[in-house]
């Protein structure tokens, strides 16, 4: 990996890693856009983020069609959001299972690593956008208000486009 392919990555995993829930978004068979949140697992150094999913779900159905999904973060608390597109791949690796296995996953898989319908869904990374405003509400209602007075243009943080891959 390149210098600024690992800095990219770093750079999204600092601002993803503290949302832990996207809007993970598929197309179906006629075309329409479907989205649902799913807990992100794992954000791994190589940029590859993990899902647990039941494999005989709507979600895997449309990631086996059309492996290109987008995932969309948004913490407003924090001013921090993220789109991310990638391609999907199907895990049934046990191996890999049990590596990401988290107890509290027992509420939806109650059979645990063993459940026949649990598996993973792996999104390697092809592009992401951010938008970044580390500062408080309060710092950037501020900003809005001195940018008003001065009737200059608000600029809110950080945004920026990045290839990982």
């Amino acid at each position: 990996m390149t210098t600024d392919i690992t800095a990219n990555i770093a750079k999204l995993k600092e601002i993803i890693e503290p949302i832990k829930i996207c809007m993970f978004t598929t197309i179906d068979n006629e075309q329409k856009i479907n989205s649902r949140p799913m807990t992100t697992i794992k954000i791994a150094d190589d940029g590859d983020i993990w899902f647990f999913t039941n494999d005989y779900s709507v979600t895997i159905q449309e990631v086996s069609k059309d492996n290109t999904v987008d995932l969309i973060y948004s913490d407003p608390g924090l001013n921090s959001y993220a789109h991310i597109r990638g391609s999907s791949s199907v895990v049934l690796r046990k191996e890999k299972i049990r590596e990401l296995w988290h107890p509290m996953l027992k509420a939806w898989f109650p059979l645990g690593v063993d459940d026949p319908k649990l598996c993973l869904i792996k999104v390697s990374l092809k592009e992401a956008s951010y938008w970044n405003a580390s500062s408080n509400k309060m710092i950037n209602f501020f900003n809005i208000l001195k940018a008003i007075a001065t009737k200059e243009v608000y600029h809110d943080g950080e945004h920026g486009k990045m290839k990982v891959k």
